[in-house]
C-alpha cells in the first residue's frame, strides 16, 4: 500500500515539475533547483507521514482482533453461566443454599448460657451455691450430596474444650435412613429430643445416670406412616475411643395423628456388652442443675460386664396442652456369685402455653422446636409456657445402695422469636439413702435447686 502512494506522490511531483517548466524558463537555473529541493523535502515528509498512519492503522486492527476475541470469549463465559444450576438462598436462622442436582449447605451453631443456685441443707457441707456456665457452644456444618447423602459435624467448645458432638454421614431414600458416625442411640424420648426443644433446663434424672450419649456406629430407621422403626450397632463415644465395648439399641415408635392432636407412644431395648472382665460402672446424678459437681445419689463405681436397658414412653399435644412421661429399666449384670441389679427412672410431666396459638413441636418420634404464632418483632411477645413434672430416680438394689431421688420441678419457658429462647426452673429433689449424711447421720432430706438460661441458635 506505502509502494502505490509513493509511485502516485512521484507523478504528481513530476506533473507539477512539468507545469512549472515554462516559467521556469524565465527564472534562472539556481532558482528551479531550490524549488525541486524544496519539493523533494515535502515528498519526504509525506512518505513519513505515511509510514506512521500506516502503523496506527495495523495497531488498530490488532486491537479491534483482540476486541473481538475477548467478546467472544466473555459470551462463551455467559453461556456457560446459564448452564451452570442456580443456587437457592433461604433462611432458616441462618442462610441456608440449594442447588438444582440435590446439592444443600447450611451453617448451624447453638449458644446456652446457664446460672443457677443449689441450697442444701448446712449440715451436709455441701456449700456449692450459685454457679454459672457456657453450657454449650457449639459450631457445625450440616447438608445434603446428590444421590440421597447427607453429612452433619458439629463441635462443642464449651468448658474451654473442643468435643465432637455430631458427625455423621446420612442416605435417605424415601421412608429408609441409614446414618454412619457419632450420633445419638435410640434410648428415650426425652434424650433424643434436642436439647434447645426440651420442657426443662436438665434433662430426666434417669438418662444422665445411665450414660445416654453420643456414640460411633451405624444406624438404620424406617419410617412408614404412622411407625417408626429405629436400630443401630455402636461401640463408644469419640472421647473414649478406642474400647473393646460396643451396644445395640432399638426404639419402635407409633405416632398417629387424633384429628389436631398428636399421641406418641414408643418402646426401646437397650443392650451393652462392655468386652471386659474389669471394667466398672457408675451412675449418678447432679440435684437438677449442671453448674454444680455435687451428687447426692451415686452408686459408687462397682463392677459389670453388661447392661441391659427397657423403656416405655407416651407423650400426647393437643393445641396448647402437652403431656409426657417415661419410664426405664437398667439391668446390670455382674461377675459370678454377685447379685444383677436393676435400676429404675422415669418421669411425668404436663406443659402449658400461656399464650394462644403456640403449641409444642413435635416431628419423626420426638419434640421438635417451638415457633410462636406470634413472635416478638412481628406484633407479639412469643410463646410462654408453664411445665411441672415429678422426675424419679432409684439407685437403690441387691446390695448397691446409690440412694433414690424424688423430684419436683416447674419451668417457666419463654420463646420470644423460634430461635431465642429464655428459661427458669425450680426443683425441689426429695432424697432417700443420700451420699452425704446431714445432721444426726440423717441421709432423707431435700435440696432446692433453681436455674436459669440464655439460649440462640441457627
Amino acid at each position: 500500500m506505502s509502494n502505490r502512494i509513493r509511485e502516485a506522490a512521484s507523478v504528481v511531483a513530476v506533473s507539477l515539475a512539468l507545469a512549472w517548466v515554462t516559467p521556469a524558463q524565465a527564472q534562472g537555473a539556481a532558482s528551479v533547483a531550490e524549488e525541486l529541493a524544496q519539493m523533494r523535502a515535502q515528498m519526504e515528509r509525506m512518505a513519513l507521514r505515511i509510514d506512521q498512519l500506516e502503523g496506527q492503522l495495523a495497531q488498530a486492527q490488532a486491537s479491534a482482533t483482540a476486541a473481538s476475541t475477548a467478546a467472544g470469549e466473555a459470551k462463551a463465559a455467559a453461556a456457560e453461566a446459564r448452564k451452570a444450576p442456580p443456587v437457592e438462598v433461604s433462611w432458616k436462622g441462618a442462610p441456608q443454599f440449594k442447588a438444582a442436582g440435590g446439592w444443600s449447605f447450611k451453617p448451624r451453631g447453638r449458644l446456652q448460657i446457664d446460672a443457677g443456685t443449689i441450697n442444701a441443707p448446712d449440715s451436709t457441707r455441701r456449700f456449692d451455691g450459685f454457679g454459672s456456665e457456657m453450657r454449650r457452644a457449639r459450631l457445625g456444618v450440616e447438608g445434603d450430596i446428590p444421590g440421597g447423602l447427607g453429612y452433619k459435624f458439629e463441635a462443642d467448645f464449651a468448658g474451654n474444650e473442643v468435643e465432637i458432638a455430631d458427625a455423621i454421614v446420612t442416605y435417605q431414600h424415601k421412608g429408609l435412613k441409614i446414618s454412619v458416625g457419632q450420633h445419638n442411640s435410640f434410648q428415650s424420648l426425652e434424650e433424643l429430643t434436642s436439647s434447645l426443644n426440651t420442657s426443662m433446663m436438665e434433662r430426666a434424672a434417669f438418662t444422665d445416670a445411665f450414660g445416654f450419649e453420643r456414640r460411633v456406629g451405624l444406624s438404620t430407621q424406617y419410617t412408614a406412616g404412622n411407625l417408626l422403626l429405629q436400630g443401630g450397632v455402636f461401640s463408644d463415644n469419640m472421647s473414649d475411643l478406642p474400647n473393646k465395648g460396643w451396644s445395640t439399641d432399638g426404639r419402635v415408635v407409633f405416632m398417629p395423628k387424633l384429628g389436631d392432636a398428636q399421641l406418641h407412644l414408643a418402646g426401646s431395648v437397650h443392650f451393652r456388652d462392655l468386652n471386659d472382665a474389669a471394667t466398672t460402672v457408675r451412675y449418678r446424678q447432679r440435684p437438677f442443675l449442671h453448674t454444680t459437681a455435687e451428687r447426692f445419689i451415686d452408686t459408687r463405681a462397682f463392677s459389670a460386664s453388661k447392661e441391659t436397658g427397657y423403656g416405655l414412653e407416651a407423650a400426647f399435644i393437643s393445641g396448647r396442652f402437652h403431656a409426657a412421661g417415661e419410664a426405664f429399666w437398667q439391668k446390670v449384670a455382674r461377675p459370678t456369685g454377685l447379685a444383677d441389679p436393676t435400676f429404675f427412672g422415669g418421669y411425668a410431666e404436663m406443659g402449658f402455653f400461656l399464650t394462644g396459638g403456640d403449641t409444642r413441636g413435635y416431628k419423626n418420634g420426638i419434640f421438635d422446636r417451638v415457633k410462636p404464632s406470634k413472635p416478638v418483632g412481628k406484633g407479639g411477645i412469643g410463646a410462654v409456657q408453664v411445665n411441672l413434672r415429678y422426675d424419679r430416680l432409684d439407685l437403690s438394689d441387691a446390695g448397691i445402695a446409690g440412694g433414690r431421688q424424688n423430684g419436683f420441678a416447674v419451668s417457666l419457658v419463654w420463646t420470644p422469636t423460634e430461635y431465642t429462647r429464655l428459661m427458669m426452673n425450680y426443683g425441689r429433689m426429695n432424697y432417700d439413702d443420700a451420699q452425704y449424711p446431714a445432721a444426726g447421720g440423717d441421709r432423707s432430706y431435700g435440696v432446692d435447686a433453681f436455674g436459669m438460661r440464655a439460649q440462640i441458635d441457627f
